[in-house]
């Protein structure tokens, strides 16, 4: 961000301006629970902290050898002035050797602390990252239903990365800006109580500067951070779909509320930069000031020889180390309170309800055959939207189930119910005669091969990418599922065959391609019961009709149910159930319900003089 560019410290009595950040709702809980999940690294943080300390304190001490090389210096020259001695530069370059030995041990110090607390902040992200992916795998389907897809990406990704560098960068350098901050006042005292008290004569000015600056700027930050949001999305959004902003001639409309959410950005960006940027000349001169009032009050002091131009040289040195920790704790506070706000989401999710995995006494799920019968169920998302009111229905195995019906009739509900991505409201649904809330749900969804109307692929291979379904498969099982599937040919066509490469959306192939290759996954899975929600629905009629004759033997002995809006896919099917407002309005094979003339007939007949027309 822009205004990250004025935290940059420069020196003197001065702090960083402010710097927006997230804050955590329970700030104090979530901190809490942060140094409890640290607890396991006890042992590494105890060590960092003891090796921060040592190495500022050698740090501090440094200056003070400085001064008294100087010391040595000053004191032979003016021997040498008087004709009574000389400089005794064994002397002093014993002092420097000693003063590169302190450095060296703090340098040395330093990077072990670094290192340690490095290995604790990466096996924290680390064990964040597996938790939150475990996690995802045991939450409920109505959670990524009512949250979207990037913000638990976000809490994977960004969230996690900055809890991790926030925490490493937070503990090292609030440990080594105290113990500096400490480290010099103490040195600053025993140098001289006066020169000490007319340094921090300047610190109130310089306080009461930064708090005006931050109660006017505060708000622009605000408005340029909610800005730059704004211009984000519109980017993102305009891009996205930038063939239908030039399809509907809307470019200037979109350019122009670019334009004035740009203009805001900017109006908001240069005041924010500007109060902020005049707070760093005036801290110069106020620090400026406070050099000259130490210098002449160091001065009087050296001539009355309360102290010596050593002495005085290491004041100086403590003066910018005593007050460079002010404006560092200032931003590792920052730092806190923004791995707090990233840590609270992470904690969050991972306190999100999860599915039991697991039951009681769980079904052995081999030997399986697929015979399904619901039994007066009843579900709704919430208790105020019942979704289906009274279901009963019995499908013997082997046979192929075609559920059709208007969008919201619950086709998709029912499956998902199957499946146990949902439980049912009350009721219950059976596989061959064993509720299957009896089923552990690893074991019970192992049961059932899916092709969805939304295809996913991955990047990878299109052989790995059928080989999905069954990853033991060999080459020859793959190429038979896709030649059942009707997409060997096609497959064959592409550069590299088998063996060609999918990008990460599966954008070089076509949506109807993409189809046929998760239909040659669930036929090579080869389970007991198969589900095809709207399989067909992206393919033309002729692809349509080759997929219908070869997945015909497929089906053979094995429980099928068939999610169609074009009925005349389902003519074959054994039963129909026809949905209407969560109920079964009618079932029966499709010679059967066109004869009864009801609302199935009244469906067809609809897709039909559509067809027609």
């Amino acid at each position: 961000m822009s205004q990250n560019r004025g935290n940059r410290r420069r020196g003197g009595f001065g702090f960083g301006p402010p710097r927006t950040v997230e804050k955590a709702k329970d700030f104090r809980g979530t901190l809490k629970r942060m140094i409890a999940s640290l607890g396991r690294y006890r042992s590494g943080l105890f060590i960092v902290i003891v090796l921060a300390i040592l190495s500022t304190v050698f740090s501090v001490i440094g200056p003070r050898v400085m001064g008294n090389a100087t010391d040595e210096l000053v004191s032979g020259f003016m021997a040498k002035m008087r004709g009574v001695g000389g400089i005794n530069f064994s002397r002093i370059g014993s002092i420097l050797l000693t003063l590169l030995g302190l450095y060296l041990i703090s340098a040395v110090l330093s990077f072990v602390q670094g290192w340690i607390m490095t290995g604790i902040s990466q096996r924290t992200a680390f064990r964040f990252r597996k938790e939150i992916t475990e996690k995802i795998h045991r939450m409920p389907m109505a959670y990524f239903e009512s949250n979207t897809t990037g913000d638990v990406l976000s809490r994977i990704t960004n969230d996690v990365d900055t809890l991790g560098m926030s925490l490493h960068q937070s503990v090292s350098q609030l440990i080594t800006s105290f113990s500096t901050l400490l480290g010099a006042l103490v040195m600053m005292l025993s140098i001289s109580l006066p020169l000490t008290l007319v340094a921090f004569a300047m610190l109130p000015l310089t306080a009461a500067l930064v708090g005006f600056v931050m109660k006017r700027s505060q708000k622009y930050f605000v408005q340029q951070q909610e800005s730059l949001g704004q211009i984000n999305g519109q980017v993102e959004e305009i891009y996205g779909g930038h063939i239908v902003v030039k399809a509907f001639g809307r470019e200037e409309i979109a350019l122009k509320e670019f334009n004035e959410t740009n203009r805001m950005l900017y109006q908001s960006a240069w005041k924010s930069q500007f109060i902020s940027g005049i707070m760093m000349p005036v801290m110069g001169f106020i620090s400026n000031l406070g050099y000259v009032a130490v210098a002449i009050v160091g001065g009087i002091q050296i001539i009355n020889g309360h102290i010596t131009i050593g002495n005085m040289q290491s004041f100086f040195q403590y003066i910018r180390m005593f007050t460079q920790p002010i404006s560092q704790m200032a931003q590792v506070m920052n730092m806190v309170q923004s791995m707090c706000a990233a840590a609270e989401r992470v904690f969050a999710f991972l306190d999100e309800e999860e599915e039991v995995q697991t039951a009681a006494n769980p079904v052995d799920p081999d030997g399986i055959q697929g015979s399904v019968s619901f039994e007066h169920v009843r579900f709704g998302y919430t208790d105020e939207n019942i979704v289906i009111g009274d279901f009963n229905a019995r499908v013997d195995p082997g046979m192929t189930v075609a559920i059709v019906g208007p969008t919201g009739a619950g086709k998709t509900t029912m499956v998902k119910l199957l499946m146990r991505f949902y439980d049912v409201t009350s009721g219950r649904i059976t596989l061959d005669g064993h509720d299957i809330r009896s089923f552990d749900r690893t074991a019970l969804r192992s049961l059932f091969g899916m092709v969805l109307q939304d295809t996913w692929l991955f990047k990878g291979s299109i052989l790995e990418n059928i080989r999905y379904g069954r990853p033991e498969a060999t080459d020859s099982e793959v190429i038979a599922a896709a030649r059942t599937a009707h997409v060997h040919h096609f497959i064959q066509t592409m550069p590299g065959g088998y063996q060609m490469e999918l990008n990460e959306e599966a954008t070089n192939v076509s949506q109807g391609q993409k189809q046929l290759l998760t239909i040659a996954r669930a036929i090579l899975a080869n389970k007991k019961l198969l589900i095809l929600d709207e399989a067909t629905s992206s393919v033309d009629t002729s692809t349509e009709s080759r997929i219908q004759r070869g997945m015909h033997n497929l089906m053979k002995g094995r429980t099928n149910f068939v999610i169609a809006h074009r009925l005349s896919t389902i003519r074959d099917a054994d039963l129909i159930l026809v949905m209407r407002d969560g109920d079964i309005a009618e079932q029966g094979t499709h010679d059967a319900l066109i004869e009864r003339d009801g609302f199935y007939a009244e469906l067809y007949r609809a897709q039909f003089e559509d067809v027609g027309a």
